[in-house]
């Protein structure tokens, strides 16, 4: 009798114990009484080639892949969805049965599913959104901000080159501010997202004026420690409706175990207290 393979998926960064994806993904496998297993792996950039091409042979279906290696892994994949294309970015990947690798990019998808989530009355098409930073993370929401058909981006970095850069491969709908100004522009804004790690823990503040932030503004932060950072307790204060980072990285995470293991995921209060604790 041939016993059925345990499938195995983890996610590759260096360093990695700091990730919450194994929590993540070890909750939902007991949940739905499924087989396998989610594992956290150290990977220096050199062994990234050599890793990868080993990891089906040992039983692996796919991997999630972060800091630092997003952009350097894709010269090992073999196909890359548009949208990973469009972003510069790889964060999933699938080990096919053909021995073929395909990279994919779900952060995008999964910033826009925690807004539709916990902002449900959020109507990205009333007005301009501003991105504050211009780093892998803005690209993947300016990407899923144009394709939900928010009209205009305005677009601040503290490194106006990096804007420069992102407009230039997003297009006219793009708009690039001077970091200076990006409390002028607040006040224009419909959502308001901050993609740098300022305010994170350990980090250092972001000082951006929020003195003409609107009550409608829907503000949200890619950071998630803190889980309610500056920004977003500054935003309750003048009556914003606030979006923390977690879902983010909760949403992101269905599209690939969903692939890897068969069954897709829900996001629930469930989920969020598990990554939590």
């Amino acid at each position: 009798m041939t016993l059925p393979s345990i499938p195995l998926a983890g996610v590759i960064g260096d360093p990695i114990a700091h990730s919450k994806s194994p929590v993540l993904h070890g909750h939902w496998l007991r949940e739905m009484g499924l087989p396998g297993h989610y594992i956290p792996l150290e990977v220096k950039a050199d062994d990234l080639g050599d890793v990868l091409s080993a990891m089906p042979k040992m039983g692996f279906v796919g991997c999630n892949v972060t800091i630092p290696h997003k952009e350097r892994v894709m010269q090992f994949v073999d196909q890359i969805t548009d949208r990973a294309t469009l972003i510069g970015a790889v964060n999933t990947l699938i080990f096919r049965d053909d021995g073929t690798i395909l990279g994919d990019n779900t952060d995008g998808y999964g910033f826009i599913e925690n807004l539709r989530q916990n902002a449900p009355d959020w109507e990205p098409k009333s007005g301009p959104a501003v991105v504050l930073g211009a780093g892998g993370a803005a690209r993947a929401v300016v990407a899923s901000l144009l394709d939900a058909g928010v009209p205009e981006i305005l677009l601040t970095n503290r490194t106006r080159v990096r804007s420069d850069k992102l407009r230039e491969d997003f297009g006219a709908r793009v708009k690039v501010a001077e970091w200076v100004q990006a409390g002028n522009i607040i006040e224009e804004a419909n959502t308001l997202v901050n993609t740098t790690s300022l305010g994170m823990a350990g980090k250092a503040e972001l000082r951006v004026p929020l003195d003409g932030l609107r009550a409608e503004t829907l503000v949200t932060d890619l950071v998630y420690t803190p889980l309610r950072t500056p920004l977003l307790e500054a935003a309750s204060v003048k009556g914003c409706q606030s979006v923390d980072g977690l879902g983010m990285l909760l949403h992101q995470a269905v599209p690939g175990f969903e692939r890897w293991f068969g069954q897709r995921p829900t996001v629930d209060l469930a989920t969020r207290r598990a990554v939590l604790a």
